[in-house]
């Protein structure tokens, strides 16, 4: 059950920093969306 919770946790805040990625102008602000939305994506399917 808490794993699920996890899951749905790390899963918004994908999906928050995706909004956020396509929403920024500035290239520096779009890498770093993507840098830590990838590490968050990696955390969500690398769990055990």
């Amino acid at each position: 059950m808490l794993r699920i919770f996890y899951h749905l946790i790390v899963l918004y805040l994908s999906f928050h920093l995706l909004w956020h990625l396509f929403r920024q102008k500035k290239p520096w602000s779009q890498a770093g969306a993507a840098l830590v939305l990838t590490l968050f994506l990696l955390r969500l399917f690398l769990i055990k």
